[in-house]
C-alpha cells in the first residue's frame, strides 16, 4: 500500500473502469448488502438554486486486499450546466478510506463513476427482473443516457433503441452516435406512446419535475428503469405506474424520502410495505424479482454509495497495480 493519499482524475478513473467491470462490482455489492455484511449506505443532500448537492456513504468487507474500506461522495448536480456553461451536469469527489485503521487511500473523480455505477445498477437489475430480449427505450438523451444503453447491452440481447428527449435535435444526436458505437438500430421518436406497445425495457434518466412515463406507454412484462428522481421535486413515473406493477428500490429509504416510489406513496396510491423488495434482496435470492412474465417491475433508482465504494475500489486496485494517479500526503506538515 502507498503511504500517501491516491488521487485519480476523471480520465484515469475512465481507463481503468470498463462498464462490465463496474457491473460486476456492483452486482457483487448488492449480494454482500443483501446478506448484511456491508457498512450500510447514508444519505445527505440539499437544493440550491439550478441545482443541488448530495453526500453519500456506504462500505464494503475485505474489498481491497482483504480489508474493508468506506467511501463518501460529494456531489453537486447541476443539469442546466451543459446548455448554460459548458460545465458537466455532475461534478464532485468520492474519498476513499481503509475502514480498519481509517486511512484515506484515495480521492477520485466521482463524475465517471457516479455515470458508470448509476448504469450498472440498472443492468445488475435488469438481469433479474427483464425480459431476456430487450426492445429499449431510452427516455432522457443526455451522458447518462449513453452509459445506461452501454451498460444494458452488456446484459440483454438487445434487439432495438429508440430515444425521446424534450430536445428532439439532442435525441436525433444521441441515435445517430449510439448507432455508430453500438451498431444497434437506434431511433429518435417524439413521445412514449410510439414506442409503447414494443418496448419491454424503458429507461428514464432526465431530470424531470413531473412524469413523462404513464401507465398508459407501458405494455405488460415490461421492466421500467427510473433513474432520474434522486430528489424529492424530480418525478419521471406516473404514481398509478408503480402502483399496477411491482415496484423493486434500490435502498427502500431512499426511495421512499425522494424516488418515485415517493409521489405514489405521497398520492396514496401505495405504501412502503407494498414495495416488493430492494434490489439487494433480490440480488441475495432473499425475495422475488418477477413473480411471471406478464409483470410489470419498476426499479427505483436513486443512486447509492454501495455502488460507489464498490466501483471506486475496483479503480483504487487497479491504479495502485498500473501506476495510475497522483499520491500526495495531505497529513504532511
Amino acid at each position: 500500500m502507498a503511504q500517501g493519499t491516491l488521487v485519480v482524475s476523471r480520465g484515469e478513473v475512465a481507463r481503468a473502469l470498463t462498464t462490465p467491470e463496474c457491473i460486476e462490482a456492483v452486482e457483487r455489492a448488492f449480494l454482500r448488502h443483501g446478506r448484511g455484511e456491508t457498512i450500510p449506505p447514508g444519505v445527505l443532500g440539499t437544493h440550491v438554486e439550478g441545482g443541488g448537492f448530495h453526500v453519500k456513504s456506504a462500505g464494503l468487507p475485505d474489498a481491497i486486499g482483504g480489508r474493508p474500506v468506506f467511501a463518501a461522495k460529494v456531489n453537486a448536480n447541476f443539469p442546466g450546466n451543459p446548455d448554460r456553461n459548458g460545465l458537466a451536469t455532475i461534478q464532485g469527489v468520492i474519498a476513499l478510506f481503509d475502514a480498519s485503521d481509517g486511512r484515506l487511500l484515495a480521492l477520485l473523480d466521482s463524475g465517471e463513476i457516479t455515470s458508470l455505477r448509476t448504469a450498472a445498477a440498472t443492468a445488475v437489475a435488469a438481469r433479474y427482473l427483464a425480459p431476456d430480449a430487450a426492445r429499449v427505450t431510452i427516455c432522457g438523451c443526455g451522458e447518462q443516457a449513453r452509459y445506461q444503453l452501454r451498460a444494458l447491452a452488456c446484459v440483454r440481447s438487445l434487439e432495438s433503441v429508440r430515444s425521446l428527449d424534450s430536445n428532439a435535435e439532442r435525441s436525433r444526436r444521441f441515435a445517430a452516435e449510439m448507432t455508430a458505437e453500438l451498431a444497434l438500430d437506434v431511433v429518435a421518436i417524439r413521445d412514449p406512446a410510439e414506442a409503447a406497445r414494443e418496448t419491454t425495457i424503458w429507461v428514464t434518466c432526465t431530470p424531470a419535475r413531473r412524469w413523462l412515463l404513464g401507465r398508459e406507454h407501458v405494455a405488460p412484462g415490461a421492466f421500467v428503469a427510473a433513474v432520474g428522481a434522486d430528489h424529492p421535486d424530480k418525478q419521471e413515473i406516473e404514481p398509478e405506474l408503480l402502483a399496477a406493477g411491482a415496484v423493486v428500490a434500490d435502498v427502500l429509504d431512499q426511495c421512499v424520502a425522494m424516488g418515485d416510489l415517493h409521489h405514489a406513496i405521497d398520492a396514496g396510491l401505495m405504501g412502503r410495505e407494498q414495495v416488493r423488495a430492494e434490489l439487494a434482496e433480490v440480488v441475495a435470492g432473499h425475495k422475488p424479482g418477477r413473480l411471471d412474465a406478464a409483470e410489470i417491475v419498476v426499479f427505483d433508482s436513486t443512486g447509492t454509495a454501495l455502488e460507489d465504494v464498490a466501483a471506486a475500489a475496483v479503480v483504487y486496485e487497479k491504479a495502485m497495480v498500473k501506476g495510475v494517479g497522483l499520491s500526495v500526503r495531505l497529513g504532511a506538515a
